[in-house]
């Protein structure tokens, strides 16, 4: 795992520990501000068979409810396993939160094998997800699990 996933998950493991109650809009702030490509980033909750906008660090979007099976996030939910987009542009369904949005990956949260939440990152710069992101977010994601 590269460093600086390394050092950011040791931050958000404190975090977790630390019982905060504003645990997931922290992790949302330390990924942002952490790691360089990382431009929106915000949790979507299951709720009443839908996806329902949590907290989030970036510009406010208009997409606080997503249907499974639209758009990125609502396949992720359907599929319950990550997806990255390295050009949004050539998704069929895309659901555009910005002009600024060139790339997304997006992670689901299982608790009990059961998917409850997803992280959803959207990037400004072309195709900049690996599969180290993919590891990183999808450990982060094992570690708040229970917290839904």
């Amino acid at each position: 795992m590269k460093k600086e996933f390394s050092a950011c998950l040791e931050t958000i493991k404190q975090l977790v520990e630390s019982k905060n109650e504003e645990l997931l809009l922290g992790i949302c702030k330390i990924l942002k501000e952490q790691i360089y490509h990382y431009d929106w980033v915000g949790f979507y909750v299951m709720e009443n068979g839908g996806l329902v906008l949590g907290p989030y660090v970036g510009k406010p979007t208009e997409h606080t409810h997503i249907a499974v099976g639209k758009g990125v996030c609502g396949q992720v939910a359907e599929r319950e396993e990550t997806m990255i987009v390295q050009d949004v542009s050539q998704i069929e369904n895309y659901i555009s939160c910005g002009l600024d949005v060139q790339s997304e990956i997006v992670v689901p949260v299982m608790k009990s094998g059961k998917f409850v939440a997803e992280l959803d990152i959207d990037s400004h710069s072309p195709a900049p997800f690996t599969n180290d992101d993919q590891l990183f977010l999808e450990e982060v994601c094992e570690l708040i699990s229970e917290q839904f």
